[in-house]
């Protein structure tokens, strides 16, 4: 099996493995002795290694599974090494759990496309196969970024999972080519963004710009994953009960946001009132675990409920589900004027998609939010007349950074502070929107503490700003960084595609 040429993964292995016994040296595997710089270079370059090796693990194991097929019956390979499936010999092999095998299987198919094998000839690839159809133009870019070691397997499975493909049949009125284009620019966002995520967040953000490219796909996994609604109790052997819940995305919202609110006295902002500042003191002093306290919310919901007294358990304080619509998707229809909503929405907290439907009856239940862009992007701007910011300013932030902005942190926007970036007292800082920023308690206090910066650019054709972190000077040679762009998590930056 032959990984594709611009891939290169012994030349890769070798040069990474290289660097690692150069920088081990004669100190063995003795990390410890290590200065800081040195053992995040060594961590960086043996990270290289792992990404090659990922790569040939992955095409052998599809090979060896491609070898196993069953059509090739006793003759398979793993047959005849006394095997069921290529699955179990790559497993005996190996040690991986079946999980790591079934992925490393996938991504070495995604590098080597598929051919029927020949069963009447030794179970190689037949010469006289058909070649494969060239791969749209997203797909070879994310296959391009896995072979070339940019991504990791575990980054490519993430986005190639969470992306899937573009839906071109079920928009017949679209240019063949619009949709696969729209994927193309969606994932070189992510690329971008690939080196800044954990894997997980990674994920659900090639979630996320899947369903702003596909609305019509929202309703319909939206009503997939509500036929799948269940609860179940059970009893284990000690007496204790359990239970198994899977929600629909509506049900699973709003109980997020029940558990926000709960949770926000301790993680939350805060820049708030006397009242919620005592509310912090005391959160802070329970003793309880996030889960029990969690736990003590779902249980004193649903004993309220009965008494229809929801101040109860969360006082003045209701939680609530925001959902971010763009305007131009909602439009008047019938004799009395109905919202009618044509494309998807988007919880501003996590940013996953909301069908048309359900943001119409939010619609109808509890009202909207206008929020208006101004060509100069400064249209909630409120100069050195107020310290905080609004909250209409706040809603606008929030939709703009979709959640804390540091980089690698997914805490959502119901979690965040919004910092000026030119400091009120230290820098005479403005309260507008373009020069605040979301930041969630613990990297707003980072960035204070450790004095790290933050400072916008503007770009002066587009008129569009970016943000820049830059760290601290080094205490021993004072030297800087180089500043960090910072990328927002909001939906909204599909857009273009």
């Amino acid at each position: 099996m032959k990984l594709e040429p611009a891939s290169e993964p012994a030349q890769r292995l070798t040069d990474a493995a290289a660097r690692v016994a150069e920088r081990l040296g004669a100190r063995s595997a003795d990390v410890c002795r290590f200065e800081d710089e040195e053992l995040l270079a060594l961590l960086a370059d043996a990270t290289d290694a792992r990404k090659a090796l990922e790569l040939i693990v992955a095409g052998a194991s599809a090979e060896v599974s491609r070898r196993s097929s069953r059509d090739l019956g006793y003759g398979g390979l793993a047959q005849r090494k006394g095997l069921r499936t290529g699955t179990a010999l790559v497993q005996q092999i190996t040690g991986l759990a079946r999980a790591d095998v079934v992925r490393a299987v996938d991504t070495g198919a995604e590098l080597v496309p598929e051919v029927a094998p020949d069963v009447t000839a030794t179970p190689t690839r037949g010469v006289g196969a058909p070649p494969a159809p060239p791969a749209p133009e997203w797909l070879s870019e994310l296959r391009s970024a896995l072979s070339t070691g940019r991504l990791s397997q575990a980054q490519f499975q993430a986005i190639r999972t969470g992306l899937g493909e573009p839906p071109v049949d079920r928009y017949p009125e679209l240019a063949p080519d619009f949709l696969p284009l729209a994927w193309a620019r969606a994932v070189r966002v992510l690329l971008e963004e690939a080196a800044q995520v954990p894997v997980e967040e990674l994920r659900s953000q090639a979630r996320i710009a899947r369903d702003r490219l596909d609305p019509v796909g929202v309703t319909l996994r939206f009503e997939e994953r509500f036929a799948a609604r269940s609860f179940r109790m059970w009893t284990n052997e000690t007496g204790q009960r359990h239970a198994h819940i899977v929600f629909d995305d509506d049900a699973a919202a709003w109980v997020d946001a029940l558990l926000q609110a709960a949770l926000r006295p301790r993680r939350g902002p805060r820049f708030v009132g006397a009242d919620a500042e005592a509310q912090t003191r005391a959160a802070e002093a329970d003793e309880r675990t996030n889960e029990q306290l969690q736990y003590d919310t779902l249980v004193a919901v649903l004993r309220t409920g009965a008494n229809a007294d929801p101040q109860q358990a969360f006082g003045d304080r209701q939680p609530g589900v925001r959902i971010v619509v763009d305007a131009a998707a909602i439009t008047q229809a019938g004799e009395r004027g109905e919202a009618e909503v044509t494309g998807a929405g988007h919880l501003q907290d996590g940013g996953q998609a909301v069908p048309a439907g359900v943001v119409e009856a939010r619609l109808c239940d509890a009202g909207a939010i206008p929020v208006i862009w101004g060509a100069d992007g400064r249209p909630l701007d409120v100069g050195r007349e107020l310290r905080l910011f609004s909250r209409k300013q706040r809603i606008a932030i929030g939709i703009r950074d979709g959640g804390c902005m540091w980089p690698s942190c997914a805490a959502h926007v119901s979690q965040c502070e919004f910092h000026h970036i030119d400091h009120w007292w230290e820098h005479h800082g403005r309260t507008d929107v373009d020069d605040g920023i979301a930041l969630c308690r613990n990297c707003h206090l980072r960035l204070h503490n450790q004095r790290w910066r933050i400072t916008r650019r503007r770009d002066p054709v587009s008129g569009s700003d970016t943000y820049w972190l830059h760290a601290p000077p080094d205490p021993v040679t004072g030297e800087l960084g180089e500043p960090i762009a910072l990328r927002s998590k909001s939906p909204r930056r599909f857009e273009a595609a």
